[in-house]
């Protein structure tokens, strides 16, 4: 087994919180994990960036190169666009269909959305409003999480244990919430 992960998102939005949760379920398979250092702002609203590679067997190096990501997964659509070019001729992406507002210049969204649309292997998901709809307003990353989750090759069960792991101090109203949430991206996709 082998999956290179490009995490991106806008600060504040749970990126950190959906790499702990694939880290936690890889290692408890077993598996090698190499992270990149969180690149970006990661106070609210700057973009933030992150490498994560899982494998079977060893990893040397803990940066993805160009062309060879097999999964972006994206809390913004600005941001999955600007890391395409790490994307694999069939890779995926996984991201929220809605963007995140934070600079003056921001992109015209119907020419995000095209852009997109164009490419062989997206999934796009109105992650904000599938949680507000589901009450669970602070769990809308890990309904991209449960979106991801065919495409990073790991157990929906094995997502499971690790976010009961990783949220099991903040109680079980929050793990609950993140579960739901999982089960909520996974059938949306």
């Amino acid at each position: 087994m082998k999956v290179d992960i490009i995490l991106c998102g806008v600060g504040g939005q749970g990126i950190l919180s959906i790499a702990t949760i694939i880290g936690e379920a890889a290692m408890n398979e077993d598996l090698y994990i190499k992270q990149a250092e969180v690149h970006g702002m990661s106070q609210r609203g700057g973009d933030v960036q992150s490498n994560l590679r899982i494998s079977s067997n060893p990893i040397s190096s803990d940066l993805i190169p160009r062309g060879a990501a097999d999964v972006i997964i994206s809390m913004e659509p600005m941001e999955a666009l600007r890391y395409v070019s790490y994307l694999a001729p069939d890779g995926w992406i996984i991201t929220s269909s809605v963007p995140f507002v934070n600079i003056p210049n921001y992109p015209d969204v119907d020419k995000l959305r095209e852009a997109l649309a164009a490419l062989p292997h997206v999934v796009s998901l109105d992650i904000e409003q599938l949680a507000k709809d589901a009450a669970i307003p602070r769990s809308a990353n890990m309904i991209l999480l449960g979106a991801a989750q065919r495409a990073l090759g790991i157990d929906f069960d094995k997502l499971c244990d690790a976010v009961r792991r990783v949220f099991a101090r903040k109680g079980d109203a929050v793990v609950e919430a993140n579960l739901r949430a999982l089960a909520i991206g996974r059938e949306a996709h």
